[in-house]
């Protein structure tokens, strides 16, 4: 049996609280993993009081959270006390989620929790306290870093069941694109992401696509030069190491029906070129999962919704789906690992 899953408080001012209450009332009907919360249990316990009163909450330690679950939603004290109300973040909202963010870190690697899935945070109120990393995922990374100091490379895709997408690079303005896109960026993004695909997706053989930066894919360079002298380059390298790609292909005509039954991850150049189609498909049920750490991380694919929270009106399918796919993956990581093993034990 798994563990159970950590989940982050992230903006206690946010729906955070909305949609745990909603999704631990759903646990039966949609057969979720237990999962407990890292949070203050007192602001819990006045949230819940307003907004969904017929939750009861169990202050616990991870290793006890499973046995509650069914009876009441387990809460994990990080010690942090949060003042916050909905809608109007606070002088402890940044300090309680980026405790909570460290302690479910810290539960993952020890073993003490099978994933992590991470309530929406509002990077605004972390930049206001000093948080000096450009979000979430590369928070994750810095602390996923190794003994030497190393950090992984984080990657971040968006995953729903009718499409599945990573945008190359992220959060930058579009003038800086270019100049960021390099073929070794792409070629490590399609490396990292075919290696998760295979070992936690479980995909034995994942089809990537890539899209072009430019029109057309940059229409034989008429366009751009960006897609011949960057993109190509690393295709042929990738196709090399023997990963199945394809590309670059003309962006506009990657996402109808026919097209996605292709493929089974759309590399995209930037930001919104990967989230409008996915955003436009899946906006309800799409999943934020972070490739490339060396545990298990999923996250709604959505914001903190200050105008909703605390009303009862926030909707917890995508924290649903976001706990759903984070049993799923770290269940597939379990069977390779059990797999890798037997492997080297027969060898000998």
């Amino acid at each position: 049996m798994l563990q159970p899953l950590a989940l982050t408080l992230g903006e206690p001012a946010g729906i955070g609280p909305d949609i745990t209450f909603a999704a631990w009332r759903r646990r039966i009907a949609d057969d979720l993993q237990p999962f407990y919360i890292l949070a203050d249990p007192e602001f819990l316990r006045r949230s819940g009081a307003a907004l969904a009163p017929d939750v009861p909450i169990a202050v616990t330690t991870p290793s006890a959270a499973a046995s509650m679950f069914r009876d009441a939603l387990p809460v994990v004290d990080i010690g942090v006390t949060v003042s916050a109300k909905p809608g109007h973040p606070d002088a402890t909202s940044a300090v309680a989620a980026i405790t909570s963010i460290r302690h479910a870190v810290a539960d993952v690697t020890s073993g003490c929790a099978a994933a992590m899935v991470t309530n929406p945070i509002a990077k605004s109120v972390l930049y206001q306290s000093g948080f000096d990393e450009p979000g979430h995922t590369e928070f994750l990374a810095k602390l996923a870093a190794g003994p030497a100091g190393k950090y992984p490379q984080p990657v971040m895709m968006l995953w729903s069941p009718e499409l599945a997408v990573v945008p190359v690079t992220i959060h930058l303005p579009f003038r800086d694109v270019p100049a960021m896109l390099t073929t070794e960026l792409i070629t490590t993004t399609a490396r990292i992401v075919a290696s998760d695909m295979r070992h936690r997706f479980g995909k034995a053989n994942p089809r990537l696509v890539i899209a072009g930066l430019n029109p057309h894919a940059g229409e034989g360079g008429a366009l751009g030069r960006e897609d011949i002298a960057v993109i190509e380059p690393a295709v042929k390298q990738l196709r090399a190491e023997g990963i199945m790609v394809r590309g670059p292909l003309p962006a506009d005509t990657m996402f109808h029906e026919a097209a996605r039954a292709t493929y089974d991850v759309a590399l995209m150049m930037y930001h919104d070129q990967a989230l409008i189609p996915i955003k436009t498909l899946a906006f309800d049920h799409a999943v934020n999962v972070t490739l490339g750490l060396p545990f298990v991380r999923t996250s709604p694919d959505h914001g903190t919704a200050f105008d909703i929270a605390g009303t009862g009106r926030a909707d917890p399918t995508s924290l649903i789906a976001a706990l759903k796919l984070a049993t799923r993956l770290s269940a597939n990581s379990v069977k390779a690992i059990n797999t890798a093993t037997t492997s080297v034990v027969m060898s000998k």
